[in-house]
């Protein structure tokens, strides 16, 4: 039966071609040549490869911008695509351990000689990477050989990795294979005191934890993961990373087929799946790993755990990523309370949203150890709240200036700027708080000092209550008890001060115009269009993110996403591109006019993008109105187009009301006579903004000032006499008396 031929987006166009998306827009309207659609839908079409490629080839632009591209293309050329993938992870290693020049030799050999040498390679190597052992390639083959050597000569093992993996792992994003980040890995091997020399990983995906290890010194390496191409890839990565560690890596599920049932490693690192409710609870019942006892069926995480432990030496330390539920559900109380009671928990440190997938969760990290006979008594569990820590101010957040206020961390997928708004992880600054507190914990348990609101060591017996919460922010949080009173009347004036300022601010721009009636004793006419014409008419450009589509733009994939939550709280770019099919979302532009596409809930409804917003991706829920500036004024247009009627004769539905953004109309206004408008709807924005920041701190301040009072660091202030409450000393000498 013949294979369908693969299609492309156009955002593939441009990587295959080396050229910009705009430029793939002007050559479909362009030339009449191009080729046509064949799948997809209006906003994002699909295209034949093998008939875009011979496209491309007539005017020069064959060639992929660089050899990953030309890897990945060849690969989706391939008719038997992920099969393909699964036989070649191991060549990727056997080509790493080559010269470059010997590299090009080998794309140069004639096909049966290059099927020759790819079987040789992969029969040398069955042993070492995990999967079928005999593998013969074809001539069908070939290409994707080819590209392979060369991807790996010119990119290096690991970007042809990522190629390789990228189908596969896509296909299994849904049931949880995610990436740990480097920073996250390297945390998390840090957090073994010591360097272990033998590390275990029983849900090892690509292999980051394992190669964090390595990097701190581990030799052997050993790893397991239920994914095959996950196992695969992590025994390929692993040996390109650390060629003088002993690496072993099998597939399976750790949990009912235990490859490593015999070994007990120095430590042991997991950031294991969440939520599966088929881990094999029936049929592990009577397992002998339940040391702490039998994990509930809604508690695989804990299965984890007692899994980790089995696997240690008496006295290794197991450091694990886990949700925050583990800590807290009521079904795994008991499990907790034992693991507590016998001090195999030594640590639980909370990560802010971001730190890993899923972004939007607050994970933890458990830190265990495997009790030792007749060892010392672990009397207390150190919990670490990095949440603070890392806290970055938002633009007009008070709190940008004062303590809780962090640097921001330049560069990289996980990084952010301090113009965006979004929440950045500033990873030395959490991996600081958390290691800092650790190592002073693990050197003197007893002697531990806390400091409220990021780590507190609590006694075992303060911790076996009725729900056993190993919740950090329930042990940290800042009780008022903890200030001195002095300090908290400083901060408590600070805040005051703020918010004096604040709401002075909020008076100038309720002041900043003088309002006037129009004339007449109606309100004003005036003709109107709608966006969809004005669209037509070209003087403006509607955009928006399609819901679907087949394939994400990696490329900005680490871009910040303008959300409708941002537009209605004023902030500036939150959401996260994961699970974001890029290709076809839009990329904001100062002066671009961004409406939400449904309506309700409060708040603004529309803004003009602003510096702020420049360079995220355009939210799923976001309609992109692109004004052209000879004709329609930014802020005039926005101001009309979120006004509260134009909103409802635009919308549809009841429960949830979306916006129909070519059926909102605009006035027609010469331009100077819309400029006015536009500079009097900034204003607005701007009083809405200065009331927002006044009312979030004024709800701040007022909550110190009430902690104060009722936690006992502050008095009431004197009465109209001057006088103290009852039973307060209002002088030195009553003092003293």
């Amino acid at each position: 039966m013949p294979q369908p031929s693969p299609q492309v987006t156009a955002a593939e166009i441009s990587r295959i071609a080396g050229v910009t998306r705009a430029t793939v827009s002007n050559w479909r309207r362009r030339h009449d040549d191009f080729p046509a659609p064949t799948g997809g839908n209006e906003s994002s079409p699909l295209y034949d490869l093998p008939t875009v490629r011979d496209w491309l080839a007539t005017r020069g632009h064959a060639a992929a911008t660089n050899a990953a591209e030309e890897l990945r293309t060849t690969l989706r050329l391939h008719p038997r695509g992920s099969v393909a993938v699964a036989r070649l992870l191991p060549l990727v290693l056997a080509a790493a351990r080559r010269a470059p020049d010997e590299l090009t030799a080998l794309a140069e050999l004639p096909d049966a000689d290059l099927v020759t040498h790819a079987d040789g390679s992969a029969a040398q190597l069955a042993e070492n990477v995990p999967g079928p052992g005999a593998v013969h390639f074809s001539p069908d083959d070939t290409a994707v050989l080819r590209a392979l050597a060369l991807c790996v000569r010119d990119e290096g093992g690991e970007a042809a990795l990522g190629v390789l993996a990228e189908r596969e792992l896509e296909d299994t994003a849904a049931s949880g294979t995610y990436v740990t980040p480097v920073q996250l890995a390297d945390l998390v091997a840090r957090l073994v005191p010591g360097r272990p020399a033998s590390v275990l990983d029983p849900a090892c995906g690509s292999g980051s934890l394992l190669a964090a290890a390595s990097r701190r010194g581990a030799g052997e390496l050993y790893g397991q993961d239920s994914v095959p191409v996950q196992a695969r890839r992590s025994a390929v990565a692993l040996m390109l990373a650390a060629p003088d560690a002993t690496v072993t890596v099998h597939i399976g599920d750790s949990l009912r087929a235990d490859a490593f049932e015999l070994l007990t490693a120095d430590a042991v690192l997991c950031n294991p799946p969440y939520g599966d409710r088929d881990w094999g609870h029936d049929e592990l019942a009577y397992d002998p790993r339940w040391a702490y006892g039998v994990p509930p069926r809604a508690e695989s995480e804990l299965a984890w755990v007692q899994h980790a432990l089995a696997h240690l030496e008496p006295g290794g330390h197991a450091v694990m990523i886990l949700p925050p539920a583990t800590a807290s559900r009521a079904s795994g109380r008991r499990v907790r309370m034992d693991l507590v009671r016998s001090g195999a928990v030594r640590a639980v440190v909370a990560l802010p949203p971001g730190a890993a997938a899923p972004f939007h969760v607050g994970l933890q990290i458990w830190v265990l150890q495997r009790p030792e006979p007749a060892g010392p008594e672990r009397k207390s569990v150190l919990f670490v709240d990095t949440t603070e820590a890392v806290r970055a101010g938002r633009p007009g957040d008070d709190r940008s200036s004062g303590v809780t206020g962090t640097s921001r961390r330049g560069g990289g997928p996980n990084s952010g700027s301090p113009r965006t708004g979004r929440p950045t992880l500033d990873w030395p600054v959490l991996s600081e708080t958390a290691l800092t507190h650790w190592e002073a914990f693990t050197e003197a348990p007893d002697e531990f000092t806390d400091e409220p609101g990021t780590a507190r060591a609590v006694p075992v017996v303060d911790l076996l209550d009725d729900v056993v919460d190993l919740s950090p922010a329930r042990h940290v949080r800042v009780s008022r008890t903890d200030v001195e009173p002095a300090e908290l009347a400083r901060e408590a004036d600070e805040a005051r001060r703020r918010l004096l300022a604040r709401t002075e601010s909020l008076g100038e721009a309720a002041r900043s115009a003088d309002w006037r009636a129009a004339p007449g004793p109606s309100p004003r006419e005036w003709r109107t269009a709608t966006a969809a014409d004005l669209a037509r008419g070209g003087a403006l450009t509607l955009l928006r993110t399609a819901p679907e589509t087949r394939e994400p733009d990696r490329s900005v994939s680490a871009l910040p996403v303008l959300t409708g939550g941002d537009i209605a709280r004023g902030t500036g770019p939150t959401g996260d591109p994961t699970g974001l099919r890029t290709e076809s979302a839009p990329v904001v532009a100062v002066g671009d006019v961004v409406v939400r596409a449904v309506a309700g809930g409060g708040g603004a409804m529309a803004r003009v993008a602003d510096e702020a917003d420049e360079g995220a991706l355009l939210g799923p829920q976001v309609h992109l109105f692109r004004p052209d500036p000879t004709r329609l004024d930014a802020w005039f247009l926005a101001g009309f187009l979120g006004a509260e009627e134009n909103i409802a004769a635009a919308s549809t539905g009841s429960t949830i009301v979306h916006v129909s953004p070519g059926r909102l109309r605009v006035p027609l206004l010469p331009l100077e006579e819309q400029r006015r408008y536009g500079e009097a709807f900034r204003r607005v924005n701007e009083l809405r903004a200065a009331a927002r920041h006044a009312t979030e701190l004024a709800e701040r301040t007022a909550g110190l000032l009430a902690g104060g009072l009722t936690g006992g660091g502050l008095l009431p202030p004197p009465g109209p006499d001057g006088s103290s409450p009852a039973g307060t000393p209002t002088h030195a000498a009553d003092a003293s008396a």
